[in-house]
Parts: C-alpha cells; structure tokens; sequence
C-alpha cells in the first residue's frame, strides 16, 4: 500500500486544515475559484475532478466481463448489496438522525443538504481505493476486477434513477437533465476516455495500464486533495459557527460502513463464499465511490453545499473505518472455507 493510499486520512485532515486556514485569511481567493464557472459546472473542480477519475477509469477491464458465470455468487452478493441494500440504508440512516435524532441542531434546509451528500455516496460503490482493500485482505484480484467492472457498468444507470428517487423522496428536487449532464461528464466520459487509452493506445496489456496508473495515481489523490481544500475554503465561515457539524455527519456514516460491511460479510459466510472472494465483496459493499460523490454534489448543489460538505467528510471517514475492517477480516478469514 503506497504511502499516499496508506495515509489518505492523514492528507485529508491536513488538506482540511490548509482549507480552512486560507478560507478565513485569503477568502477571495476561494470567491475567484467559483467564478469559473460555466453552465453551473466550476470547471477548476471539474479538471481536478477528471484528474481523480480518469486513473481509477483505467483499472477496468470490460473484457472480463466474460468471466461472469464462472463464480456468480460473489458477483450476485456484490450487485445486490451495493444497489438493493446500500443506498437506501444510506438514505434511511441519514433521515433517522437528520431528521430526527440531530434535528435539534440542524436546519431544515442544512439537514436535507447533508442528507443529499450521504445518498451521493450510497449510490456510488467503489471503483479505485478497492483494489487496495482487495490486496490488503489476501483477495482474488482478477475476480475483484471483474466486481468492479460490473458495477460500473451498473452504475451507468442506475446512479441516475437511484439517486433521483432518494433525492425527491426526502424532498429535495433535482432536474433530470442536470443529474444525467452529471454522469456524462464524471462517468461515462472519463470512462470512455480511459476504455480508449485501454484497448487502443495501450492493447489492453497489463503491464502498460498497470505502469500509467502507477504514474498518474499520486495527480488523481492530488485533485482529491486540492479538491477538498477548495471546499473547506468556501465552507469555513459555517464551519466556524457550527464546528460540530463534522461529527454529527460522520456518525451517521460511520454506522452505516460497518452496517454494510456486516451484512455483507455475514451473508458471504452463510453462502459458503471463498474468503478470498468474499471479504473483497464485503469491502466493496461498503466503501464508496467518493471521488464520484464529491463531483455530482459540487454540479448539484454547489462548491459551499452541506452535500458536497458530507461527501469530503465521507473520505475522512472511511479510510480509517476500512482499514480497521480489513483488519478484522484477515482475523476471521478461518471461518470461510478456502478455494
């Protein structure tokens, strides 16, 4: 594990930092960011954006796609968790304690902001930090390939539609137009772009793709980290007032991670998965696509949204929370039974 992926949660706090350091002494230089903006897309956020993406675009292989009916169960249990089970747990979490539990300390209007943030990364499963997660726990990569794969081809879809009915059942309205401009420009466009550089420029060959992503890895967490600081300049006077707001999002998140990676974990043992396909299945279940969240909730509602606030406070979140449980997978791996 490079000592960027290793320490994402490091960077991420100090990007934070650095955020809000520059967000309360330098403020026009965040108010000349958003400036550059056409067609409501902040096309700074959008190059840094398509810098994150495009890397982790790179590591799917649609060729294996081949391979579906080889070992379905893995593929079954991953398909339904990441879109049966995960958003709407994702949405229902964040209502229960939006709405309810922390209503007392939120507005109306704030709490159906974190809570379109929340949903942004239920709907979108993880294509990148998973493969690491995958090598972590002893995984079968060409078979944690072929879950990512598939489920990016799901998320071309289903991200939209998804997200639309979660995002009108709790009241907040988005056109369809502006949802699916969000998936041509973060998904299928970088995707194409990737597939191309894939099976044209590179012939599909292991070893280039292998070597470009290495190259371009630390640029695509860079844009995540400058991403992040862009956003916490832009959110520092709300976070100045409301300090706690941090906590109060990442509660929510972090029992919905190890919800999911429970359920997930116990459903794999009860379906007498290998371990090496079942705790990559768990782990992909229950990290997220966040990189993907981050840009849909700038295009949707904003650089200074509470939804784009929740989606950096989901990196925050997760990296440790994964780490931890890949730890208690590699200590229960005896229970599954081996290929």
């Amino acid at each position: 594990m490079r000592i960027f992926e290793k320490y994402l949660t490091i960077w991420v706090g100090i990007s934070i930092l650095l955020g809000l350091f520059l967000g309360n002494n330098f403020n026009n230089i965040f108010i000349n960011i958003a400036n550059y903006s056409y067609a409501n897309i902040n096309l700074i956020i959008a190059i840094l954006i398509w810098i994150m993406i495009y890397p982790m675009m790179l590591s799917i292989d649609f060729k294996c796609i081949k391979k579906f009916w080889r070992k379905p169960r893995g593929l079954y249990l991953t398909i339904f968790i990441n879109w049966i089970i995960k958003p709407f747990s994702m949405a229902g979490i964040g209502i229960l304690f939006f709405h309810f539990i922390f209503k007392d300390f939120v507005t109306t209007e704030d709490a159906n902001s974190y809570i379109a943030g929340m949903i942004l990364l239920g709907v979108a499963p993880c294509t990148a930090m998973v493969f690491i997660w995958s090598r972590l726990v002893n995984g079968d990569p060409n078979y944690t390939l072929l879950q990512v794969s598939i489920n990016d081809l799901i998320l071309i879809l289903a991200f939209p539609i998804i997200t639309k009915i979660l995002l009108d059942v709790t009241g907040i309205t988005i056109p369809w137009s502006t949802l699916i401009g969000s998936v041509v420009l973060y998904i299928i466009t970088p995707l194409v772009a990737a597939a191309i550089t894939r099976y044209f420029f590179l012939s599909n060959k292991e070893e280039k793709v292998n070597k470009l992503i290495d190259l371009l890895k630390p640029f695509s967490i860079l844009g995540l980290l400058l991403t992040i600081t862009i956003l916490f300049g832009l959110q520092a006077d709300k976070i100045n007032d409301k300090p706690f707001i941090m906590l109060l999002i990442s509660i929510p998140l972090i029992i919905q991670t190890i919800g999911i990676f429970a359920i997930t974990y116990f459903l794999a043992f009860k379906l007498s998965i290998p371990y090496n396909i079942a705790a990559p299945a768990a782990l992909i279940g229950t990290s997220n696509f966040f990189e993907l969240a981050v840009a849909v909730a700038i295009s949707l509602f904003g650089l200074d949204s509470g939804a784009a606030l929740a989606t950096v406070v989901g990196v925050l979140v997760e990296v440790p929370i994964m780490l931890l449980l890949v730890n208690y997978a590699n200590r229960t791996k005896h229970y599954f039974k081996e290929i």
